[in-house]
Formats: C-alpha cells, sequence, structure tokens
C-alpha cells in the first residue's frame, strides 16, 4: 500500500496547504458543490416522487451553507 499511503499524504499536503485551502474556498469549488447538491436533491426527489420536496430542498440548502461559500440556489 506504499503508492496508495503516498497518495493519501500528497492529497492531504495540499489540502491543508494555503493553496489547497484556497483552491476549496474558490468559486469553481462551488460551483462542483452546487451541482452535486442539486443533482442529489433531484435524485431524492424522483425517489420519494417528489413527496418529500420540501424537506429535500431544506437540506440541500443546509449542506450548501455547511460546504459553500455562496447562498443556496
Amino acid at each position: 500500500m506504499g503508492a496508495l499511503d503516498d497518495i493519501t499524504k500528497k492529497a492531504t499536503d495540499f489540502l491543508t496547504s494555503d493553496k489547497g485551502q484556497e483552491a476549496l474556498k474558490s468559486q469553481k469549488a462551488e460551483d462542483i458543490s452546487d451541482r452535486l447538491l442539486e443533482s442529489a436533491a433531484g435524485a431524492a426527489n424522483r425517489v420519494t416522487g417528489g413527496s418529500q420536496a420540501g424537506r429535500i430542498d431544506e437540506a440541500r440548502d443546509a449542506a450548501d451553507r455547511r460546504i459553500g461559500t455562496d447562498d443556496p440556489a
């Protein structure tokens, strides 16, 4: 597992660096998180037939506030 350990260490080092933290707070990262949250909410709505849309939207918005840098869509 030497190669996996090396990759994990490099990723950890990057994410804890100033450059990594800047990347995580970038608009590109925000756009990606918004798309992922919207896709997850859409999938949950399809599974529930839309019967839980309000709760799903609330959960999506709460997650966006925790991980995002902008207001929820």
